[in-house]
């Protein structure tokens, strides 16, 4: 059986989900834990996300921790705000249109592989 582990070193089990500073331009991953075929990742975004259409082989499901966002999922346009939770299926055209400055979104993202 695979264990599961942290990216980092054990011992290092303690995280701050709402830490981070978000890059200048776009969105930066951070891989919190990879337990067989679920990864969990916090997401800090810029206030000028990435341009990038996603359609993942995987399901997704994200939180917004902190900021405003607005994704286009499908064709449809949906506003996140501090606590709302989407749940994306695999195969899903979806991609963020705009993202908060002040402050910064931070999301966290539970992948869950086939």
């Amino acid at each position: 059986m695979d264990a599961c582990k942290p990216p980092r070193a054990i011992g290092a089990l303690v995280d701050n989900l709402l830490k981070g500073a978000p890059p200048p331009e776009g969105e930066r991953f951070r891989e919190v834990l990879r337990c067989r075929n679920l990864v969990i990742e916090q997401i800090l975004s810029s206030g000028r996300p990435q341009d990038s259409e996603y359609c993942q082989a995987q399901d997704e499901w994200v939180v917004l921790i902190q900021g405003r966002a607005r994704l286009d999922l499908a064709g449809t346009p949906l506003d996140l705000g501090p606590g709302d939770s989407l749940f994306i299926p695999a195969g899903t055209r979806h991609r963020v249109l705009t993202t908060s400055s002040e402050p910064h979104c931070i999301w966290i993202a539970v992948h869950l592989y086939p």
